[in-house]
């Protein structure tokens, strides 16, 4: 198969004719089977790795029909796209083939432009499952920090600067937002370094009080306080000879980050109640989402413990600056959570993960996993689709609601209903509209949907609609 391959089943010999004039011309290799029977003989005699990228498959056939065909073709492979090609009037068959998991439809006869960009997009989905795939394999033999998933160039620094620091004994100071995996961090550190088969013992600095904390990190001995029956030793002592991780590490009280830094300068740590120093070899990490510099500024943090923690830093980018990942991270997640939950989905619509892509994710990867978890456990289908999603996330699709929406601004732009005296109806501002953005956009479909703020089918059933297709 070349770089860019698409077998075309259809029994119609016209049909086939023009899409292979209209793709190869964007520089697809097109194969051609003209019944279903026929493209599953194909697939199935193709190598391993040597299917095509993508299937467009029609859904009336004579003999084997499309969603017969559809099911053969996932029994060959669950993640090669394929898009149905359906009569206008059968839309609601390639609906339904999409619960089945068909990636997307086209209506007979297609638009050129629209043709193209749906096949590319096609391809581009079932590059990121088959990656997916991979990865879900290969996860096992992973260590914590190649669970930073992400091809983005943010998440590969990531993971090379882990691989170098590492393996120092070096101090290190990780930052990011809330929910971007700065314990994952940790755990990669610890597991890349000399000290891996030591114990990596962790403390959330925020999650206790002040005096607790002291005793926690410092431990005590017997008599040191009411209620101390026993010598406790502290996760200074506990992380002798491995590593130890102070997450929320901002959160400290100034009188404690006193005696953490003697710590760092001595090596030593003193137990409440006792006389005695204990030494400690525990490699020190420390995390925050708080910007420490400013915190020193305002005499919050001691700057001479900052400088001591922050020998190396170590910052994660969010969610919202590494969107390209978004694929890769649902599938990890969805794989994981499904195991958790002892339910399993195929993978997400087209639909599901444009919204996830035009969230600006506050929370970062903790909350795109709590969506996750909840769109699975609400799921009745294999497929994850767009209504599982929380309300906030569902919002400003632009597909209803003109008057506020992308048609309403548009029609504002353009002088809208109130451009001449007579008042104009709803439908002909929105078809204003349409045809102004159509001529913005030199006629091209895509380009005018993202411009109207609508997903692409919305826009193909506007122009029938309006009459506005081409003859």
């Amino acid at each position: 198969m070349s770089e860019k391959s698409v077998l075309i089943i259809d029994d119609e010999p016209g049909h086939r004719l023009m899409v292979r004039a209209v793709l190869s011309e964007a520089g697809w290799e097109v194969y051609e089977a003209g019944s279903g029977e026929e493209g599953l003989a194909f697939l199935r005699g193709l190598p391993a790795g040597g299917l095509p990228d993508v299937v467009l498959l029609d859904m009336r056939m004579p003999g084997m029909d499309g969603m017969e065909a559809l099911r053969g073709i996932r029994g060959v492979s669950d993640a090669l796209p394929v898009v149905m090609l359906t009569a206008y009037g059968s839309v609601g068959s390639a609906v339904e083939a999409m619960k089945q998991g068909a990636y997307d439809y086209l209506t007979k006869p297609s638009d050129n432009d629209e043709l193209a960009a749906v096949v590319e997009k096609a391809r581009n989905y079932g590059r990121l499952l088959g990656e997916n795939r991979d990865l879900r394999r290969k996860l096992s033999d992973r260590g914590a920090g190649e669970r930073l998933i992400g091809e983005s160039l943010g998440m590969r620094r990531l993971r090379e600067l882990i691989a170098q620091v590492g393996p120092s004994e070096a101090t290190a100071l990780i930052l990011g937002e809330s929910g971007t995996g700065k314990e994952l961090v940790a755990e990669g550190l610890h597991g890349a370094s000399a000290r891996r088969e030591r114990a990596l013992i962790k403390v959330n600095c925020a999650a206790l009080p002040g005096e607790l904390l002291e005793s926690e990190l410092f431990g005590y001995v017997k008599g040191a306080f009411t209620g101390a029956m026993k010598d406790k030793p502290g996760r200074f002592v506990l992380a002798d000879g491995g590593t130890l991780f102070l997450d929320e590490v901002g959160e400290m009280p100034l009188s404690l980050q006193a005696k953490l830094l003697r710590v760092l300068q001595d090596g030593v740590v003193e137990p409440l109640g006792s006389v005695r120093s204990v030494p400690t070899d525990a490699r020190i990490l420390a995390a925050t989402n708080r910007d420490l510099a400013l915190d020193v500024r305002e005499g919050r943090f001691r700057e001479d413990l900052y400088y001591r923690l922050n020998v190396l830093e170590i910052r994660i980018p969010p969610l919202r600056e590494r969107l390209d990942d978004l694929p890769l991270l649902a599938g990890y997640l969805l794989s994981k959570l499904g195991e958790k939950n002892r339910k399993s989905v195929r993978g997400v619509s087209s639909a599901f993960l444009e919204r996830l892509s035009a969230y600006s994710w506050p929370g970062n990867v903790r909350e795109l996993e709590n969506v996750l978890e909840r769109a699975l456990i609400l799921s009745r289908s294999d497929t994850l689709t767009p209504e599982l999603l929380p309300a906030h996330l569902q919002a400003g699709n632009g597909e209803e609601g003109a008057g506020d929406g992308p048609h309403g601004e548009a029609a504002k732009a353009s002088g809208g209903p109130h451009a001449s005296d007579a008042p104009m109806s709803f439908d002909e501002a929105e078809k204003m509209a349409i045809v102004q953005a159509l001529a913005a956009n030199d006629g091209h479909r895509e380009r005018t949907a993202d411009a109207l703020g609508v997903s692409r089918r919305t826009l193909q059933y506007k122009l029938r609609k309006y009459g506005l297709t081409r003859r």
